[in-house]
């Protein structure tokens, strides 16, 4: 077949002469789905978005690149940002197709213009047509988000859609959606481009793939022949870290954290944010939260690190009231429990060394001198694989997966009874995500009576908990052994879950 676009070995240099890819050379077809795999930082994104004549600034860039003038389109990881907050729906769409019907008579062009937009939400699998048009932006889930931008690409008529990690965060049901939405445009022709480290979403979709590391294809070939005999090591590897692993629930017995009768509101009180009339959490055990989003995982975990202050009931962590509001909380109280973001990056101060951002936290809640703060940093961030030379960097010099290390080792530095992990492995590939967490499982050994808290949306992720906990519009609706929850849910909402993730693991239907 005629590639609608195709790249011949590109090289993208930044301005320090690092070669950020490196001789990369792929064809898009016309009604199939090329996927680009790798870890952060191998190349991916540079080389999709190379598809657009977009590159890093200052770059240096040889190679070629075809591919007809505004026919590719692009969907972002963050689809909210591509779209004019102040503008509604329809006006940013019929800004598009306006310029699509400028040839037709006059008398003519409101209903064809109408009926372009109606066809590309269609398309885009937006059956809300009337009432979507009326909405703003932040008036809509961000799963509609990115369909506006994907409807927003079909009507300047792309014959090529670059999809920039699509599923990053969202749960399988989420997920299943996304993935029968590119398959269905492929169905029209369309070539798409999917950008992803989910190997599940890869696999159910993907004709074609290309493995990056370091900025080169390290292997490419048609998706079945690479799935069941993949030739490079690192291909091998990250589809040997890829998989579900339930591991057992353990549990030293005593009680560390104790919920009753909780229900949180939303920070403008409109309504309740989640209710759990009891939760308990024992000492060594490692419990995952499970749901979609919106549906209260982190609203409960704000709660139990006081970061959100307006609900009713009992928190108690060793048996003793625990305030509401970081400012109600001593230190020792501040110290017993600690939050570790998604976003590493963004919970470190560009300007100051990791080593020293990790200290501090022994120096502010244990009253530790800066000498015996920097040693006992040095050592936990050793023993979570992260070296002398690398630490004393900025956070800018660190991989995602490192800096969500150094965060583990910022939160355990304060000597944590309840360690929350908030989504640390979304974003992260099959290798560094297994990693980070045989790192948990590991702090349950090395810790004595560590409680580990583990919000995901990820069954996957959830299984190596041991124990899961389902919400699901705010209630917690089953809770149970990792191995009961997989394989006899009680509730529906938990087996869609499990059937969703299945049908993605199985591959194409």
């Amino acid at each position: 077949m005629t590639a609608v676009a195709e790249i011949k070995d590109l090289r993208v240099e930044t301005d320090g002469g690092r070669a950020i890819v490196d001789g990369v050379s792929l064809r898009v077809l016309p009604g199939r789905v090329t996927a680009l795999v790798g870890a952060s930082g191998s190349g991916k994104s540079t080389t999709g978005l190379a598809l657009l004549g977009e590159y890093p600034p200052g770059a240096r860039v040889t190679g070629d690149v075809l591919a007809p003038g505004g026919l590719v389109g692009y969907v972002p990881q963050h689809p909210g940002a591509a779209l004019n907050p102040a503008r509604r729906v329809g006006a940013l769409l019929r800004d598009i197709a306006r310029g699509r019907v400028r040839s037709r008579p006059r008398s003519e062009r409101r209903a064809a213009a109408r009926e372009l937009i109606l066809q590309a939400l269609a398309d885009a699998q937006l059956p809300e047509g009337e009432a979507l048009l009326r909405r703003h932006p932040h008036q809509l889930s961000g799963g509609q988000q990115q369909r506006v931008v994907l409807a927003q690409a079909l009507l300047l008529g792309a014959r090529v859609v670059v999809a920039d990690e699509p599923t990053t965060g969202q749960d399988a049901l989420t997920k299943r959606r996304i993935v029968d939405q590119l398959a269905a445009i492929a169905r029209q022709g369309i070539g798409v481009v999917l950008l992803s480290h989910d190997l599940d979403v890869v696999r159910a979709l993907a004709d074609d793939v290309l493995v990056l590391r370091g900025g080169r294809v390290v292997e490419s070939g048609p998706a079945q022949e690479l799935w069941h005999a993949p030739r490079h090591p690192w291909t091998a590897e990250l589809l040997a870290a890829d998989g579900m692993v339930v591991h057992e629930p353990r549990s030293g017995g005593r009680d560390v954290l104790r919920i009753r009768d909780l229900t949180a509101r939303h920070r403008d009180g409109a309504g309740k944010a989640v209710h759990v009339p009891e939760l308990t959490l024992q000492a060594g055990e490692m419990l995952a939260l499970v749901g979609r989003s919106g549906s209260g995982k982190t609203t409960l975990a704000r709660c139990l690190a006081g970061l959100h202050r307006d609900h009713d009931g009992e928190i108690h962590l060793d048996g003793a009231p625990l305030p509401r509001s970081l400012r109600d909380r001593d230190r020792g109280q501040l110290a017993a429990v600690q939050y570790v973001f998604q976003d590493a990056r963004a919970a470190f101060d560009e300007h100051r060394p990791v080593l020293d951002q990790v200290a501090r936290t022994a120096v502010r809640l244990r009253g530790a001198d800066r000498e015996q703060a920097r040693a006992e940093a040095l050592s936990t961030l050793t023993s979570l694989g992260l070296g002398d030379d690398l630490v004393r960097r900025g956070p800018e010099r660190l991989s995602g997966g490192e800096l969500q290390r150094a965060a583990l080792a910022r939160a355990l530095l304060a000597r944590p009874k309840v360690l929350i992990c908030d989504e640390i492995t979304s974003g992260l590939d099959a290798v560094t995500r297994r990693g980070i967490l045989d790192t948990l499982t590991g702090l349950l050994n090395d810790r004595d009576g560590l409680t580990l808290v583990l919000i995901t949306h990820d069954l996957a992720t959830a299984a190596t908990a041991g124990r899961i906990a389902v919400l699901d519009a705010g209630e917690l609706v089953e809770q149970g052994s990792a191995e009961q929850v997989l394989a006899s849910p009680r509730h529906p909402f938990t087996a869609a879950l499990v059937e969703a993730t299945e049908g993605l693991v199985q591959g194409r239907s």
